[in-house]
């Protein structure tokens, strides 16, 4: 990895921790930059998905569903979606007045089963052309083999072990 000046926004930057305080400046720390990468990568989906009334999180929970092989647990979901468990309830409760989720008593009679529904997979099929048209975009913003290789190195850095 090359160190960059401030006005080579292209290259690739690492900042060490200088002065005092021994920190990386903050526009250089790789927590900014992966939310930067966020918001850039959003700009491309926001627009579908409010074109079909459907918030990030809930499209994040009908993907998760979408890509499961039976019901899921609402705790399974949490950790799937990285969603906290209040706040997925009450999407829960919306997606589910609208009749984009089913759900059924699970094992434990305390602990719903959530699955997609029809209505849900046909949502999730109306956006996906749209959402497959927004990877297309962001690819080409790349070079080839960057995209695959930043999914990887992204994945890589979500499974590491904890500190």
């Amino acid at each position: 990895m090359s160190t960059a000046t401030d006005s080579d926004a292209t290259t690739t930057t690492t900042r060490r921790p200088t002065g005092p305080t021994q920190i990386r400046e903050f526009e250089h720390s790789l927590p900014m930059a992966l939310l930067r990468a966020r918001e850039g990568v959003m700009r491309h989906f926001r627009p579908i998905l409010a074109d079909h009334d459907v918030t990030e999180q809930q499209w994040r929970v009908l993907r998760a569903l979408n890509d499961a092989t039976a019901p899921i647990s609402v705790g399974e979901l949490a950790e799937r979606t990285f969603l906290l468990g209040p706040s997925l309830s009450r999407m829960l409760a919306s997606l589910d007045e609208r009749g984009l989720i089913e759900r059924a008593a699970g094992n434990d009679a305390r602990r719903a089963e959530i699955s997609i529904s029809p209505a849900g997979m046909a949502l999730v099929t109306r956006i996906a052309p749209l959402s497959e048209a927004a990877y297309e975009q962001i690819e080409h913003q790349l070079e080839p083999g960057e995209f695959d290789q930043l999914a990887d190195l992204l994945a890589r850095l979500a499974t590491s072990a904890a500190p």
